[in-house]
């Protein structure tokens, strides 16, 4: 990522924004989804943009580009120290604290996630809103392909017990969520 910034009106914002998405891009490059069109991974962590700025009207380019990156750290050889260097440790800090420990046992990060979402700052909530917003989405129209009924309902619990924990933060994406909640199978 060593291409030069371009001078922008908006003071860098898309300069930021085109350097999250073309990164992201890069790191998730060879991954996809687990549904059953096997679509790029990369089309998650847009969603997730796109819900904050269009649904949410979230304009803060550090929530906008860590939503880009969100996942980086988790899915990919990317390291905090290389995110930092890339994007400042303000971003950094949002992107690690919405990532999952993955050498624990997913139960438990699951559980850890909850615990963890009240405490989180509000970039870093703003940012997990998005995810489960698209997550369950994602469960009602591009479900992996080998999940039962009953396992989208137990993701569907889950992302409400984060969501619930996370309430107060931003009334407009809470109420998407809740209306996503709601189709739960």
């Amino acid at each position: 990522m060593d291409a030069q910034p371009f001078a922008s009106e908006d003071g860098g914002t898309t300069d930021l924004i085109l350097r999250a998405v073309a990164f992201a891009a890069h790191k998730h490059r060879d991954q996809r989804r687990k549904d059953k069109e096997a679509s790029p991974y990369i089309n998650h962590p847009i969603e997730l943009a796109h819900v904050l700025w269009d649904e949410g009207g979230v304009r803060d380019p550090l929530v906008i580009a860590a939503a880009l990156l969100h996942d980086t750290l988790e899915d990919t050889e990317t390291s905090w120290q290389e995110l930092r260097g890339a994007f400042g440790e303000e971003i950094a800090d949002i992107v690690l604290e919405v990532t999952d420990t993955q050498w624990l046992k997913k139960e438990v990060r699951k559980r850890l996630q909850v615990a963890k979402a009240r405490h989180s700052s509000e970039r870093a909530r703003l940012v997990k809103l998005a995810d489960k917003i698209c997550n369950v989405r994602d469960l009602g129209t591009r479900a992996p392909a080998n999940w039962s009924v009953e396992r989208k309902r137990q993701y569907f619990e889950w992302a409400k017990e984060v969501v619930d924990r996370l309430r107060g933060t931003h009334a407009e994406l809470e109420r998407r969520f809740d209306e996503v909640y709601a189709l739960k199978p």
